[in-house]
């Protein structure tokens, strides 16, 4: 535990140095996690027979990632798709052009699972720092920041609550086929710390009503659970207790982003909506 505490809080610092020390510091951030989490999945897929390309998917992850720097979804949906194409074109041809490809449509599906999964939910956390930030409360520093730091807090408050609740309360298994430990006291934990942390930031930091907030956290909170379930399967497939030992206490790099990968996504989705200011039902 105290390994753990403390690459944890080693993490944390490094995200607040990028976000608001380094200029420009949380794009390199992501790409940088992002590929490391992609050489993991692909490291242990190819210990477990699946021929997949490692470098042409860490190269296709970082081509959606940066093209999503100055064009936005439009960039990472061309990334995206040049990165698929890449990759049937590699996998048919492995081989050479005289040999039959086999076990192509399997190899070739979790290499769009890993690209779907990593580099494309990892792209909408990078984008939301490039969210309109008009009308965000600011506190002297770029507005910007104060969505990334949202986010950051909303994934903390999901995985200590969440983490508190299952211990002292812990009885009823979530989906005990697939991860034990999981409970529903424990799901339920994650949301009230989601569903809080998520209603004060939007309200307190960026100036929009907490409902959003409120929003943000449940979906986030929901996400972050099916991916820890998602990437609890993958490793029950794969026979493996991690993906590495990169971060000391927490695993592989993929072992902390299980959770923040789709939760990105939700993120940028619903932030976006509100700064648009779409209205709500209330």
């Amino acid at each position: 535990m105290p390994q753990a505490i403390a690459t944890g809080a080693g993490l944390g610092a490094l995200v607040l140095l990028c976000v608001f020390v380094i200029p420009h510091g949380w794009y390199p951030l992501v790409a940088a996690a992002v590929a490391l989490a992609t050489w993991e999945v692909a490291a242990r897929l190819r210990d477990s027979g699946y021929i997949v390309p490692t470098w042409t998917m860490i190269v296709g992850g970082q081509l959606m990632l940066w093209l999503s720097w100055p064009f936005g979804t439009v960039g990472l949906v061309s990334g995206y798709v040049t990165s698929v194409l890449a990759v049937m074109i590699w996998r048919l041809f492995h081989h050479g052009a005289t040999t039959a490809p086999r076990n192509y449509l399997r190899d070739m599906s979790v290499s769009l699972f890993v690209l779907t999964w990593i580099p494309l939910f990892g792209s909408f956390a990078a984008m939301i720092s490039h969210i309109d930030t008009e009308g965000a409360a600011g506190f002297g520093v770029n507005a910007g920041a104060l969505y990334i730091i949202t986010f950051m807090l909303c994934v903390v408050a999901s995985d200590v609550f969440g983490f508190a609740a299952g211990v002292m309360f812990g009885k009823h298994p979530m989906a005990p086929a697939v991860s034990p430990k999981k409970s529903w006291e424990g799901f339920a934990g994650s949301l009230v710390g989601g569903v809080v942390t998520g209603a004060l930031c939007m309200w307190l930091m960026l100036d929009r009503h907490f409902l959003w907030g409120a929003l943000l956290g449940a979906l986030l909170v929901a996400c972050a659970v099916l991916g820890d379930l998602v990437e609890s399967q993958v490793k029950r497939d794969l026979g493996i207790k991690d993906m590495s030992n990169l971060l000391p206490g927490h695993g592989g790099m993929m072992d902390r982003l299980d959770g923040m990968l789709p939760s990105a996504m939700v993120t940028w989705v619903v932030l976006s909506a509100a700064t648009e200011n779409l209205a709500l039902p209330v």
